[in-house]
């Protein structure tokens, strides 16, 4: 049995059975039944009404599911709601992208030996995909992982976060509940590693769509059965840059919200900020003065604005983390402070130093470090020195900075004025370097889990 417990102050919510290895062979097994049994595969208009209704299942259980998430999750509640929205959208963009989903013309009659010819491409899916997801985002993950699947024929086996399996249970039951029929979604829940390794690992999988850490997914990328492909989505120490002419009024809120948002537990949270010298002092200071006004406390609470780290032992990390770049020289600004088992103080540090791990590590919690510099780029430099790439952010009202930090930034997405953590769920999200390998995106993800087949016709 699996005990799931609250983020915020480890009360039990629930538990429930876990999965064993003869419950993964038999949804292996089931998987690779309804794929093989090409007669049965659902039409793409069945998908297509398949998805709408399920979105106006998830509708109808807004309430319940974000007060799931921020029990289960510590996401603050208005956050929870925010993230229920963006996974009824995201399965509609799917239902959407359907209609244009289709393969394309190879042209013939280039050579002689190709006249007389006529040649296109279907996409067809790949198989059966096995889906890890991570805890930060227990309802938003799962749809991007398993609506692809669905849209484009894909049998998915689904493994949630040990933390976070209830949003994902209560998710695949609405699915069923749409018309899917079972062997088509699954869920896999265990929280032994070892038996996580065997699905992935296992030669009828297809596809690994993995979101967590760089040192468990690029493991499982080395495991792969010949000719699975994967898309894997770690995280970084995503850095932001503000130019002395960026307008200080405007761009506090949106860079407390990029190093916050849910306790900075996000793969592109804005973690390195390099401030021009010219206004440093002032940035600093008006940063700084945010930062202390956060409320941080229940997540069940509106109003507060940061809740608990996912787990004791995280908040035991960060604040040892803390702890040593203060030693080493940072001047802490404000936090650093322990409030509960998983709460820690909203933290900001001033020129942690360069081997801190603050400077040079993902930290996954609500720490942000403030860097002086005075040349553009130098902060690009500095931005790009990580083996980390994924979202950066530049403030800038001069054209010219901005787009020079644009394009010289190592990252998958530039956000100009806009926080590292931006994101639409259609558009492209992807790591670069240690920071992940393919791109997600619901219509980028249907990519990936299909593949094209050529046919070519003779004339005459």
């Amino acid at each position: 049995m699996l005990q799931v417990v609250q983020a915020y102050d480890r009360a039990p919510i629930a538990e429930i059975e876990t999965d064993d290895a003869s419950a993964l062979e038999r949804k292996l097994a089931h998987a690779q039944q309804v794929f093989r049994d090409r007669e049965g595969w659902l039409k793409p208009h069945e998908r297509i009404e398949i998805l709408r209704r399920l979105a106006g299942l998830v509708e109808a259980r807004r309430d319940h599911l974000a007060t799931q998430i921020a029990r289960e999750g510590g996401k603050p509640l208005r956050d929870a709601v925010v993230e229920v929205s963006r996974a009824i959208d995201g399965i509609l963009n799917a239902a959407d992208e359907m209609r244009t989903f289709a393969g394309r013309e190879i042209p013939m009659g280039l050579s002689a030996a190709s006249d007389d010819r006529w040649a296109f491409t279907t996409r067809e899916p790949i198989g059966i995909v096995a889906a890890i997801s991570a805890f930060n985002h227990p309802l938003n993950l799962i749809v991007h992982q398993v609506v692809p699947a669905i849209a484009t024929g894909c049998p998915v086996i689904v493994k949630p976060s040990a933390d976070t399996p209830l949003s994902c249970i209560d998710f695949v039951a609405l699915v069923y509940e749409a018309g899917l029929p079972e062997g088509w979604c699954q869920t896999f829940v265990t929280a032994d590693t070892a038996l996580a390794e065997k699905l992935v690992t296992d030669p009828r999988i297809a596809f690994l769509s993995f979101i967590g850490s760089a040192k468990v997914g690029w493991y499982l990328h080395t495991k792969l059965a010949p000719g699975t492909r994967s898309a894997l989505e770690h995280g970084g120490a995503a850095p932001a840059i503000v130019d002395s002419s960026a307008n200080l009024d405007a761009i506090v809120e949106p860079i407390v919200k990029g190093g916050y948002y849910h306790a900075g537990q996000v793969c592109v949270s804005t973690q390195r900020l390099y401030v021009h010298d010219a206004v440093f002092d002032d940035f600093a200071q008006r940063l700084t003065d945010r930062v202390k006004a956060l409320r941080t406390g229940d997540p069940m609470l509106e109003e507060t604005d940061v809740g608990p780290l996912i787990r004791p032992g995280e908040a035991d990390r960060i604040l040892s983390w803390i702890e040593a770049a203060v030693q080493g020289g940072a001047r802490l600004m404000t936090g650093g402070g322990r409030l509960s088992e998983t709460m820690l103080e909203p933290t900001l540090l001033v020129e942690p130093p360069a081997d801190a791990r603050v400077s040079r590590e993902e930290v996954f919690g609500p720490v942000v470090a403030l860097y002086r510099y005075r040349d553009i780029d130098e902060a690009i430099a500095r931005a790009n020195a990580l083996p980390f790439a994924f979202q950066a952010s530049v403030f800038a009202r001069d054209i010219d900075i901005a787009l020079r930090a644009a394009d010289r930034l190592d990252a998958s997405a530039v956000m100009i004025n806009d926080p590292t953590t931006f994101r639409t769920d259609w558009m492209p999200f992807a790591g670069r370097h240690v920071s992940g390998y393919g791109t997600g995106g619901i219509g980028y993800t249907m990519r990936d889990m299909t593949q094209e087949k050529m046919i070519l016709m003779q004339r005459g």
